[in-house]
């Protein structure tokens, strides 16, 4: 009787809505029930299983912070020194001398730091030529 009562409901209606309740409990059923009997339910187990997941993410919610954690101010500032002072040091100079020192940052990050305050790859960055540097070291 029940069957043939869906049957009917099926053949009447396309699409049943189904209010967050309904979903709730489908998916709560789901749980409870093997897998094979899935097929009783009016949608398919994909959908169950997309409402069950995001019936779990409601309830597990905690701070989600993408990426990588931010570098120090002190880290930050000592990069910009060393850039500043040695004109000619590149990424991976910067991360040996950092390293040297106890720090462990990666070159992307350095890297960024340099663009973000306007100091650009090591030949670009404003410093004595090497020609520059040899007459400074002969005339002292």
């Amino acid at each position: 009787m029940l069957r043939h009562a869906l049957v009917v409901l099926r053949r009447h209606v396309r699409r049943p809505t189904f209010r967050a309740a309904d979903r709730l409990f489908l998916a709560a059923a789901s749980r409870s029930l093997p897998r094979v009997s899935w097929s009783l339910f009016p949608v398919t187990p994909a959908t169950l299983l997309r409402w069950h997941r995001r019936l779990v993410a409601k309830r597990w919610t905690y701070a989600r912070h993408p990426g990588r954690p931010p570098i120090g101010a002190e880290v930050r500032v000592l990069i910009v020194r060393f850039a500043r002072e040695n004109p000619r040091w590149g990424y991976q100079r910067i991360v040996g001398e950092l390293k040297g020192l106890g720090v462990v940052v990666s070159a992307t990050t350095v890297k960024k730091v340099l663009r973000e305050e306007q100091l650009g790859p090591a030949g670009k960055r404003r410093g004595p030529s090497w020609r520059e540097f040899l007459r400074a070291q002969a005339n002292s």
